[in-house]
């Protein structure tokens, strides 16, 4: 009867596929009448209850055409009669062979126990002898091992992601739960930082974190001020002076805070750090008293106190407070080859739809299309590779435990495990700079008279000259007029007589030690109360216990450098100053006014009344942009400026004016009225003070060095080399960043810069945009307040401008428009971005980023915390790129595109089969062989190329260049993608047809040697992607073939144990494993010898 049906070649297939079909017409014709007859027939069935498991899963087109309801119709004998082969299948033993293989897994993996009869005791059913199920109904359609796969592949993501959150709530919990003391009515109580309220008074003692916005009320310091460190908040290490409310101030003790009926108004939340407005109203007085409240009597969270202890009244908390409102919220970031993985599964997903439908079309849409539609959909679904996530997110793991192991960085740690290929992309990198590329140590190195020059080798000569020049005065006149001599001296510029060096050095020194707003701190002895501290400084200025606290690191510099030539400032408060000559006389001086230091005068002054001689002088230094019009015409001034900022040196030109009692006195009264004005009173207020700034003596120019971290500037070149354009973005004043910029070499020394100058109107940011688009290679300088008004503009112009310049430098950057310049980067470039910084101001930045790196150091640990990546230096940030990003980027992008050619070998295979039995929906393999082929049979050589590397870790620093390449992403495309679809595609049509034309007599014999070839194909294909090999490489190959080959023995429900101990299934696996793999591995050895790769070529 098998003869007589008809075996028709597919519709439009090729000549290969009718050979087969003739092939397989001849062996089931073979089963019929004649000489093949005698052999009995393995497709006999005897009952239902037959080796359905033995059964050939070929089916011909008739049994597809026929709906499924017409083989219900069938009378039951049809299905029990003795048929054979096609026949079989034909008249519906596909339907009751699929139905019968269900049952037989269900069997396997729910095998039900015999069903006996039972003696049941009445109320003692302990006494059963067997045990019987629980009296419970079950209607679930699933099992929990039907969810193990998927659920697999969500637990690991989602621990990956809890384990990264939970290390973010144990950061803010250590944060939230540290204590501080609260004043009540009862006394001090302690109280957590997340309990602290609007409304409650605060001790905060020194060196303790403020925890929220407070204003200062009181202060145990004797002047009612003190400093504290804003370097977590805008970046700067200068420390700010600030004042404590005098009415509060000045209560007896602290217990009065409560006796007095008062409150504060404080405006409503807002960005702006630099700027606030209150009042604090006394009510219990008469009258009433009012007193004004600035941004000098505030307490910003995230502060620290730097000199005694403060109490103040909490005005915001958490999310109003204004650290918090300058930083954005933390998002999820996504790697860029994450994004791209994604669209390749997307491009997967529509292939395996498409190859469904084609299947489907190829069969003529012949009965329930639609349901094997499904059935196809489902074959192929190994096209997309579910297992990719996990390995992935196991491989991201391992580089960040590799990159964490790494002794050439010590102290690295990866907060976030899901971005590290992101460090192999990065084309932008935004650094801050106080802390990040300086140690904020600065070290006097030059000063300048004009005519001689002085630095650090001959610094000896200031010293004695300062020296001779106290002794003579003191020799001369003696007693307490020691110090008058040198101002007659200064009195007698007036005639143009020239001035002895000796003479302009030591005014030079004592302009230098006056003009300032340092203020020496002296350690509290044991048991000495600090209220104490300031009698006894007066009589002893013991020099091991002082520190100096100051508003700039500069003017801290300038300080430690005339102490080290002799002249030492012992004390200073509100009203006055006193310093220390090299004969040990202290000299005092009333301090008159100061002028503080401002981003737009760009200068400090101070008028200051020699007690003993009561001579009053206007001392003041500032930026040579500044002064340069203030001084007396001189011709070596704009020369010198030039010549010390190319040494990188931070320039301040000091000059003076000699005022009599007169002049102040006019002077004072036109202030006090300016400072009294409701309107315009800064601009009154410096147009007075303007008035004294005329004419002034030129005394010296000063160069102070901001000391570098240690191989910055190597690492910075190494960034450049490597295709990364490095932006700095500082809250710092602009000739410092611009100082910073040349001694680092972000700018190198051939560079022209451009600086920006500031723009309020779009006028004026027209033009001067215009006048930088005509500058070729140029770096740019640019403010933040100008920033703003670009960006408001013109700023798509701006950013395209911007992007242009090898180097780019933002100062005066509040936290927030640091995160903004972020933002457009990523926006108009749409390439990546990497910002760094080491202070709580820079976490906005880092948290905009795609990859933000922190740095644990002076400034705090905010940063560093806030951030994906950890480092302790910025030099490791070379190494962190150019080495492990290369590596992780390179490897995962190998890792990604071989598991997707994992899934579409299978699926080409499956493919494959079912065209060549005319297009039926039955799978390839089964059961364990899916299994075990994506788990312990590849898994492991696969997952080990994450330790895989084309170039040595010395080689990739040793040539940055080697990075460009990862920037154009070109290890994981569409071009790679469609190489290895390609490959898939030859590799799976050459394990299937070959297994086709070598099997002998039954069907297990192609799933045997087919598996087999496709397992050894993909050991091989492991061994011809890896680059430097691993011993674990080598361990995970042998592991997977070890147990494949051990497996055999227990697959043979699956496999013919007596066929794959043969040398002939030895020899037809080696042949189509060979005719797979040897043509890719030809490829591949010419391609290295014609066209290799760029690393190849330093390598070999």
């Amino acid at each position: 009867m098998a003869d007589q049906i008809p075996l028709y070649p597919v519709r439009s297939a090729a000549a290969a596929a009718a050979a087969a079909n003739r092939k397989r017409a001849a062996y089931y014709s073979a089963a019929g009448p004649g000489p093949g007859a005698e052999r009995p027939s393995r497709y006999q069935l005897e009952d239902e209850s037959a080796h359905l498991d033995e059964m050939p899963l070929m089916m011909s087109e008739e049994g597809f055409e026929n709906d499924e309801s017409d083989y219900h119709t069938l009378p039951r004998a049809r299905v029990t009669q003795r048929k054979r082969g096609l026949e079989w299948f034909v008249c519906g033993g596909w339907k009751f062979l699929c139905t019968s293989c269900c049952d037989w897994l269900i069997n396997i993996c729910q095998r039900k126990r015999e069903l006996k009869a039972r003696t049941v005791w009445l109320g003692y059913p302990e006494k059963c002898e067997e045990k019987h199920p629980r009296n419970s109904i079950k209607n679930q359609k699933y099992s929990v091992f039907t969810f193990i796969p998927g659920g697999f592949v969500l637990a690991v993501t989602i621990t990956r992601e809890a384990i990264d959150e939970f290390r973010r709530f144990q950061r803010d919990k250590e944060v939230n739960s540290q204590l501080y003391s609260k004043l009540t009515i009862r006394g001090k109580v302690q109280v957590k930082s997340s309990d602290i309220q609007v409304g409650d008074l605060i001790i905060v003692e020194k060196n303790q974190r403020v925890p929220s916005d407070m204003v200062f009320l009181r202060t145990s310091e004797k002047a009612g001020s003190c400093f504290i460190r804003t370097d977590q908040l805008d970046g700067e290490t200068d420390w700010k002076l600030k004042v404590a409310v005098s009415c509060t101030q000045r209560l007896p003790a602290l217990g009065d805070l409560f006796s007095i009926n008062a409150y504060v108004y404080a405006q409503k939340p807002q960005l702006d750090i630099h700027s606030f407005e209150g009042t604090f109203t006394r009510e219990d007085s008469d009258p009433p008293i009012h007193e004004s409240l600035s941004i000098e009597n505030t307490l910003w969270a995230g502060t620290v106190v730097a000199s005694g202890t403060v109490i103040g009244v909490v005005i915001y908390t958490g999310k109003e407070t204004r650290s918090v409102m300058n930083t954005s919220n933390p998002k999820s970031k996504a790697g860029l080859l994450d994004l791209e993985l994604n669209q390749l599964t997307k491009a997967l997903f529509l292939a395996l739809v498409a190859l469904s439908v084609v299947m489907v079309t190829l069969q003529g849409f012949v009965g329930p299309w639609y349901r094997n539609l499904l059935r196809f959909l489902l074959l192929f679904s190994y096209i997309i590779p579910i297992s990719l996530r996990v390995n992935l997110d196991m491989g991201k793991a391992a580089y960040g435990w590799m990159i964490m192991r790494d002794e050439s960085i010590p102290g690295t740690v990866v907060r976030t495990s899901t971005i590290p290929e992101e460090l192999g992309r990065l084309v932008y990198l935004l650094t801050d700079k106080t802390g990040t590329l300086t140690q904020n140590e600065m070290v006097f190195k030059r000063l300048h008279l004009g005519t001689v020059s002085y630095g650090p080798d001959t610094m000896d000569e200031i010293q004695n000259h300062v020296v001779d020049s106290y002794s003579q005065t003191h020799s001369q006149a003696g007693g307490n007029t020691t110090s008058s001599t040198p101002p007659r001296k200064a009195q007698s510029s007036a005639p143009k007589v020239r001035k002895s060096v000796s003479s302009r050095v030591h005014e030079a020194v004592k302009a230098v030690a006056l003009c300032h707003n340092v203020t020496p701190v002296y350690e509290s002895r044991a048991g000495a109360a600090t209220d104490a501290e300031f009698a006894e400084v007066d009589q002893d200025f013991s020099d091991e216990n002082r520190t100096y606290q100051a508003s700039s690191p500069d003017e801290v510099a300038l300080v430690q450098w005339t102490e080290s030539v002799g002249l030492t400032l012992v004390n200073r408060d509100l009203t006055s100053m006193q310093l220390r000559t090299p004969s040990g006389q202290v000299l005092t001086y009333c301090l008159l006014q100061t002028f503080p230091f401002t981003s737009e005068s760009k200068r400090m002054g101070v008028i200051v009344r020699d007690e003993s001689t009561a001579e009053i002088t206007f001392y003041m230094k500032g930026a040579d942009t500044a002064m340069s019009t203030i001084v007396q015409y001189n011709d070596w001034l704009e020369e010198e400026c030039g010549n010390m900022a190319r040494e990188g040196l931070r320039t301040l030109v000091v000059a003076k004016k000699a005022l009599t009692e007169e002049q102040y006195q006019d002077f004072e009264s036109r202030y006090n009225q300016a400072r009294l004005s409701l309107h315009d009173r800064a601009l009154k207020v410096a147009a007075v003070v303007e008035s004294l700034e005329r004419e002034m003596e030129l005394l010296c120019l000063t160069g102070v060095e901001d000391q570098l971290q240690a191989g910055v500037r190597p690492t910075l070149e190494m960034l450049r080399n490597a295709g990364i354009k490095i932006w700095m973005l500082t809250g710092d004043k602009l000739e410092t960043a611009t100082c910073i910029a040349k001694s680092s070499h972000l700018v190198s020394r051939t560079q022209d810069t451009h600086i920006f100058r500031p723009v309020t109107s779009r006028g004026e940011a027209h033009l001067e945009l215009n006048a930088f688009r005509r500058k070729h290679d140029c770096a740019l300088v640019i403010s933040g307040d100008s920033l703003e008004v670009c960006l408001k503009y013109y700023e798509h112009e701006f950013m395209e401008l911007a992007c242009q310049c090898p180097a780019v430098v933002c100062c005066r950057c509040s936290p927030t428009q640091k995160a903004r310049i972020v933002s457009l980067l990523r926006q108009h470039t749409g390439r990546r971005t990497c910002a760094i910084g080491d202070g709580g101001n820079d976490v906005s930045m880092i948290q905009a980023a795609d990859c933000g790196i922190g740095i644990e150091g002076k400034e705090g640990r905010q940063a560093s915390l806030a951030a994906d990546f950890s480092i302790t230096q910025f030099r490791h940030v070379g190494r962190l790129l150019v080495v492990h990003g290369r590596s992780s980027y390179k490897r995962s992008a190998a890792l990604g595109q071989f598991v997707m050619h994992r899934g579409l070998i299978i699926s080409t295979m499956q493919a494959v089969f079912s065209s060549v039995f005319y297009f039926a929906s039955v799978p390839l393999y089964q059961g364990f062989l899916m299994v075990g082929y994506a788990t312990v049979y590849t898994m492991f050589p696969v997952f080990s190329l994450v330790l895989d590397e084309d170039v040595r870790p010395d080689t990739a620093m040793l040539y940055p260049e080697l990075y460009k390449d990862l920037t154009k992403g070109r290890s994981l495309s569409f071009k790679t993608f469609l190489v290895w679809v390609l490959i898939s595609v030859y590799q799976g049509g050459i394990l299937m047809y070959g297994a086709l034309v070598l099997f002998e007599s039954e069907f297990v014999h192609v799933v045997a040697i087919s598996f087999t070839a496709l397992i050894l194909t993909e050991l091989l294909m492991v061994a011809l992607t890896v680059r430097t090999w691993h011993w674990l490489m080598v361990v995970a190959q042998f592991l997977s073939l070890g147990c494949y080959v051990a497996s055999l023995a227990f697959l043979n429900e699956y496999f013919d144990v007596a066929f794959i101990t043969t040398v002939t299934f030895v020899w037809k696996v080696s042949a189509i494993t060979v005719v797979s793999c040897l043509p890719l591995y030809t490829l591949k050895f010419l391609r290295r010898k014609l066209s290799p790769p760029s690393y190849s070529k330093l390598t070999s």
